[in-house]
């Protein structure tokens, strides 16, 4: 179930549980800045397909960075 996190949680479900990074802004803006170890799943390449991508036996972390 989707829910918001805090940075700490973020960094302990990484560290501990292998937790999945998910940037969803466009290409070029993840290419600029983007969370190391981050994969590239843009909101409109969001799907089941897409979601094959990742392994459903670690957390999922779904962020959206965006500096303007």
């Amino acid at each position: 179930m989707p829910r918001t996190i805090d940075r700490e949680t973020v960094q302990r479900l990484v560290k501990d549980e292998s937790a999945q990074l998910v940037e969803v802004l466009p290409r070029e803006e993840y290419d600029a800045e983007h969370l190391a170890g981050a994969l590239n799943i843009t909101l409109k390449e969001l799907n089941g397909q897409s979601a094959n991508r990742l392994d459903r036996s670690r957390p999922v972390i779904v962020y959206c960075n965006d500096f303007t």
